[in-house]
């Protein structure tokens, strides 16, 4: 939940606005020039608060799933690493990094360490059963 009020607090202070668009829920931002913008953070707000708890809840309901250390935590981690990575596509960007000739946004690229971690988390604990080599 704090995640979705975060974002709340994003729009209410017009900051990290989306890039310039045309579709029909655009808005004119105080700080973000004269053109329509996509409202990132109602996105962001709907992905990495709302739609994030539901799916953590789901998580936490089965108890295969609960049961194992770090499974949450991971499921957070990747869950908001990839919800953050969609919305930079519609967001205005921070910087641009090129790596392997692809262009990524600074959220984008701070993402991916999150994603892998988050995947570890989630797989580490079933790797470490059928090995029977848990640490």
């Amino acid at each position: 939940m704090g995640c979705f009020w975060g974002r709340l607090a994003n729009f209410i202070n017009g900051e990290l606005f989306g890039r310039v668009t045309d579709v029909s829920w655009a808005m004119v931002f105080p700080h973000g020039g004269p053109f329509p913008r996509h409202p990132s953070q109602l996105y962001e707000a709907a992905l990495e608060g709302l739609a994030l708890l539901i799916i953590l809840h789901i998580g936490w309901r089965i108890a295969a799933f609960r049961d194992v250390p770090g499974r949450l935590t991971g499921l957070f981690l990747v869950g908001y690493g990839l919800a953050r990575t969609l919305v930079e596509f519609v967001r205005e960007p921070d910087t641009m990094h090129t790596i392997l000739s692809i262009e990524l946004t600074t959220g984008q690229l701070l993402s991916i360490p999150m994603i892998l971690v988050g995947t570890y988390f989630m797989w580490q604990p079933i790797r470490c059963r059928e090995k029977a080599a848990c640490p």
